[in-house]
């Protein structure tokens, strides 16, 4: 178990040199203020927080239509709060812009995010969907002509470092897996040796259930490894 402390501090280290990595990045030199906008912005990171732990248990399921669910709604009531707020109806032009970032930024994006939460559990996502300020910064110096400040390149390596920490993990260790039934798509791997009665294409979906079993193999908190540990 100590093991399992010592990685749990190194990913805890990369976590926080990438969240370090972020706050330079966006630091315009001046002392830290908080102020309305300020909560309102540490609000809507804490609900995002919170947002992520049900959608993870929702991961298994059809990627794209929890994201087409959600993106409805989410756009519904912030259509309807605009419209209250007296804003008008864009032009076709920006229309059209809008759901193009939108598709891009919140519909392929939410579909990435769903699948790292199916696949590296909650924090490592959240730790790599971090980068994002990153490669912001980057896509602006390649194609706007930003120059390289002293700040990016800290920034880049402290967000490198925290990767680096977080690729590098070796989770491995005996534990155990419980009765389980559910359905999302997968192949016949070392957690699906289940028989159809006749031949299937892979990936596949379809209701299953896995046996109890106990084995030993490097693993992420994924679907199918969401075991404690001491």
């Amino acid at each position: 178990m100590a093991g399992c402390r010592r990685r749990h501090r190194r990913l805890l280290l990369g976590a926080f040199a990438i969240l370090a990595g972020a706050v330079l990045l966006t630091w315009n030199g001046q002392k830290l203020q908080i102020d309305l906008g300020g909560m309102l912005i540490a609000g809507a990171c804490l609900a995002w927080g919170i947002d992520n732990n049900p959608t993870r248990k929702l991961s298994s399921a059809d990627p794209v239509q929890i994201a087409m669910i959600k993106g409805l709604v989410a756009g519904g009531v912030n259509l309807v709060l605009a419209l209250a707020l007296g804003a008008g109806l864009p032009t076709p032009g920006f229309a059209l812009a809008g759901a193009v970032v939108g598709f891009l930024g919140v519909g392929v994006s939410l579909v990435m995010f769903m699948l790292g939460l199916r696949h590296l559990g909650t924090a490592r996502t959240g730790a790599y969907f971090s980068l994002a300020p990153f490669i912001g910064a980057a896509l602006a110096i390649v194609l706007l002509g930003e120059g390289i400040s002293p700040q990016f390149a800290v920034a880049g390596l402290l967000m490198a470092f925290g990767l680096w920490l977080h690729l590098n993990e070796r989770h491995d260790h005996e534990h155990a897996h419980d009765i389980l039934e559910h359905d999302h798509a997968h192949v016949h791997d070392l957690h699906h040796a289940h028989a159809h009665a006749g031949p299937v294409s892979e990936p596949h979906s379809h209701w299953h259930r896995h046996e109890p079993m106990r084995h030993e193999h490097p693993h992420y908190p994924d679907l199918h490894h969401r075991h404690r540990h001491g």
